[in-house]
């Protein structure tokens, strides 16, 4: 499949970007600084370099799948561009959209989106306003139905390492055998490729945890 990432050299995205290429399908990173992912990924790396906010359907139209790990300084843009680009692909069978958010829509065993816990506990942190802008994205996505489209949330410690065996949930804090909400980079990668590669939670959020 013909697989375009937004935002590949980020932490995330440079993970997801090796594990598409190593299961063969046509990778390009979708990223402002092409000199940083060419450093990254090699001379022979494919890349569309454009800042995401200027992105338009032509520039997009050909990918099978489109993967979101957009990571902007002004947060509103987490928002602004999911709608941008749900508005230039309505009623589409492609590409597909698998938006990447943060933990905290995630939600406990009393039901409750953890995110009124992280607000309050973390008033006034520079990155608060980054975790209320992706549920945002969330709750937008979950009124659009002429999209294809999948949120993929990662458990509470997100954290570089190996590939691990996972388990999936769809909005739930899990827990590892050692009762940690953890999953690796590489193993939120491999999950995400899985999804890709056979899909089972079209119009859904999803998440995964290392076992």
């Amino acid at each position: 499949m013909k697989i375009g990432i937004i935002g590949a050299t980020g932490n995330v995205g440079q993970v997801i970007y090796q594990e598409a290429l190593s299961r063969g399908h046509q990778v390009t990173a979708v990223v402002r600084n092409g000199e940083k992912a060419t450093a990254l990924f090699g001379q022979t790396a494919q890349r569309l370099v454009k800042d995401a906010m200027t992105l338009t359907k032509a520039d997009l139209q050909d990918f099978d799948v489109v993967i979101d790990t957009f990571a902007p300084k002004q947060t509103t843009q987490n928002l602004d561009l999911v709608t941008k680009l749900v508005g230039l692909f309505r009623n589409q069978a492609t590409p597909r959209f698998i938006f990447v958010t943060d933990s905290s829509s995630l939600v406990d065993d009393h039901g409750e989106m953890q995110l009124a816990a992280i607000l309050k506990a973390y008033a006034g942190a520079p990155w608060i306003d980054a975790s209320a802008q992706q549920v945002h994205e969330l709750q937008f996505l979950q009124w659009v139905d002429d999209v294809d489209w999948t949120v993929m949330t990662p458990q509470n410690d997100f954290i570089t390492g190996d590939k691990q065996a996972y388990r999936l949930g769809t909005n739930q804090i899990l827990t590892n055998s050692a009762g940690q909400s953890t999953v690796t980079f590489s193993t939120f990668a491999s999950a995400m490729l899985d999804e890709i590669d056979t899909p089972a939670h079209r119009h859904q959020q999803m998440t995964v945890v290392d076992d």
